[in-house]
């Protein structure tokens, strides 16, 4: 598996366009008919909900870092352990490209690994794979957002590679519910959630401008009462009294998020009801970890600080 690893990463740092386009393409058409039961999960709209049991390699933003990614997946011995067990699956909680060196290779190896096990992988959606288009804002999203620039360097042509790409972003996830234990999503909670098809259907036209938006580039805050405009420009600071009624309306523990930078690679706020990784170590973000978290979703945990023994710093 070591072999295959390197393999992967040697054909995403030697993929030409036509390569890199038909891997796309390819990962596009697969997550678009994910439908109903998928393997372990069950798919409704952008939500998966799945039974708690087997374990989850949990990964948050990569923005580009090829390195740490590519440590994770050794460190963690990732393929081996999902080849041998089909109940491990791996979480990415999104934010693959932008700001790193190393954007295309990072999505090259993801959805090369999910074209490989597709009912094992589970991409998810981060604020960078998310464009406004409509009554807040005419075509605005994350910045800095320069994987245009960095796919045009990268293969030179005419863009075709980040048209292909944006196409892709739809059909990433919003959401993962593991019932009566954890809820993912890439930023923070919408107040206003109550059901889990809240999240399921928050991509469509008449909510997205709300609930998508929140759940990508909200972030929790200890100060505030209810919720609060963020200084990011797009979603809301939310305090504790938020994550409380939203996760009890979910019927799960505790929230599990990427979305920041964390200097350790992790942070627990709002007294253990979220856990946010930040899986990207590079000279860019200068953190003094990265952090990924391996957790057996069978056993039952009351607060995120009873995973701090499942994270990995590196």
């Amino acid at each position: 598996m070591a072999d295959d690893l390197a393999r992967i990463v040697r054909c995403a740092l030697e993929a030409e366009s036509s390569e890199f386009i038909r891997l796309v393409k390819e990962a596009t058409s697969l997550l678009s008919r994910e439908n109903g039961r998928v393997g372990g999960f069950e798919v409704t709209g952008r939500l998966i909900t799945a039974k708690p049991g087997g374990h989850a390699i949990v990964i948050g933003d990569l923005h580009g870092d090829l390195e740490s990614l590519v440590d994770i997946l050794k460190t963690g011995n990732c393929l081996q352990e999902i080849s041998r067990d089909r109940d491990r699956i791996m979480v990415f909680l999104g934010d693959y490209g932008d700001r790193g060196n190393y954007s295309a290779e990072v999505y090259y190896v993801v959805l090369k690994l999910k074209l490989l096990f597709p009912e094992q992988i589970v991409l998810m959606r981060g604020n960078h794979e998310y464009f406004w288009v409509g009554k807040r804002r005419d075509e605005s999203g994350p910045s800095p957002h320069d994987l245009p620039q960095r796919l045009k360097t990268r293969f030179g042509g005419n863009g075709e590679e980040y048209r292909c790409i944006r196409g892709l972003f739809d059909y990433f996830y919003g959401a993962v519910l593991v019932e009566g234990r954890y809820l993912m999503v890439h930023g923070g909670l919408p107040e206003r959630v109550r059901k889990p098809e809240d999240l399921a259907f928050a991509h469509t036209l008449d909510s997205k401008d709300e609930l998508l938006e929140d759940m990508l580039w909200s972030d929790p805050d200890e100060t505030v009462e209810g919720t609060h405009a963020s200084p990011r420009g797009a979603g809301k600071l939310f305090g504790k009294n938020v994550t409380d009624k939203v996760l009890s309306s979910l019927g799960v523990a505790m929230l599990i998020r990427g979305h920041q930078f964390c200097e350790e690679g992790y942070r627990i706020n709002h007294g253990g009801k979220i856990l946010t990784l930040f899986s990207c170590k590079s000279t860019l973000h200068s953190n003094s970890h990265g952090a990924y978290l391996t957790v057996d979703s069978s056993e039952k945990f009351s607060s995120a600080y009873d995973l701090v023994p499942c994270i990995t710093q590196f």
